[in-house]
């Protein structure tokens, strides 16, 4: 998430109450998550594991938990709970706004675009022409539909993402306030579900088509010409590649890519980045072929055993 306008780390020290170690003027344009960053921006970190990745990063301004030295040409903000204020920077910069109508006013609905009963569009969205909004979908906030897109009843578009510090007695809610970006010519099927990012954009490529009841996590990003079957569950972080094709039943983890022309075949596990121009299959996933020779093999061994006790 970029600011509207630069502040100073002074500025920014001053929002959450928190000690800082750079010059007061020391630019702040935005904030994101670590993946994500530019210069210019704010990333947390609150795990030892994790101080270098965060000191090291494109981030200029490190929310962090704990004095330590300072790299050179960055800032640092000092605070005892860095999740909880970088909790406070979201909700200072980016506030809920209630809604007051199912369409708002200050969204932007293109030419030809057909909009059936019952659809929801929130604040600030934008959407192409010549789209189909089918009845009962959900367009939080934000959100940003490109042309000739449609989208089938019961759909949400822009939903939280799943992401929670777990405390003594309670799961903390990491805020969100990116955006659902779905591109020209994208299909999503009914009752699916698309999060979007925490700071930045869950992103549908060009000619993606999603069948229905598909899950996709927060901050991933689609490429182009993509087809998804139904009942797959896409975690956060996760980059498809173009002309992926994953079947139903699929389950993907996090912070994983697939190469371009993967197909991944139905009710398989991806757990690992996976190249792309092949086929796979089974849980954990590896390539199609060689798990098809290991179910055969499986299927010999009862014969086998019959053959030893003979």
């Amino acid at each position: 998430m970029k600011f509207p306008k630069p502040y100073t780390l002074g500025q920014i020290a001053a929002i959450i109450g928190s000690k800082y170690v750079g010059s007061d003027d020391f630019p702040v344009l935005g904030m994101n998550e670590i993946h994500v960053v530019e210069p210019g921006d704010i990333v947390f970190v609150d795990h030892p594991k994790y101080y270098d990745k965060a000191l090291s990063c494109k981030a200029t301004i490190v929310l962090i938990n704990k004095e330590v030295e300072c790299p050179e040409g960055k800032a640092l903000l000092i605070s005892e709970d860095p999740f909880r204020d970088f909790n406070r920077l979201t909700e200072f910069f980016s506030k809920f706004e209630k809604s007051h109508s199912p369409i708002s006013p200050s969204a932007k609905i293109g030419k030809d675009t057909i909009v059936q009963p019952n659809v929801f569009i929130g604040n600030n969205v934008k959407i192409g022409k010549g789209c189909l909004i089918h009845s009962n979908v959900s367009i939080y906030d934000n959100c940003i539909i490109g042309d000739n897109v449609i989208i089938h009843a019961g759909t949400v578009i822009g939903s939280d993402a799943f992401y929670y510090k777990k405390r003594p007695d309670v799961l903390d809610k990491l805020i969100s306030c990116g955006r659902v970006v779905l591109k020209d010519d994208v299909e999503i099927g009914s009752l699916c579900s698309i999060d979007k990012g925490v700071t930045g954009d869950t992103t549908i490529g060009k000619g993606t088509k999603l069948d229905n009841q598909v899950q996709v996590g927060h901050d991933t990003v689609i490429g182009k010409r993509c087809q998804i079957a139904s009942q797959t569950g896409i975690a956060g972080c996760v980059i498809i590649e173009d002309e992926v094709t994953i079947w139903g039943q699929v389950g993907v983890n996090s912070a994983i890519t697939i190469g371009k022309g993967a197909v991944i075949m139905g009710q398989s596990g991806v757990s690992k980045s996976l190249p792309g121009g092949k086929s796979y299959f089974g849980t954990p996933v590896i390539e199609s072929r060689e798990k098809l020779k290991q179910l055969a093999h499986l299927k010999q061994i009862p014969e086998i055993l019959k053959k030893l006790d003979e």
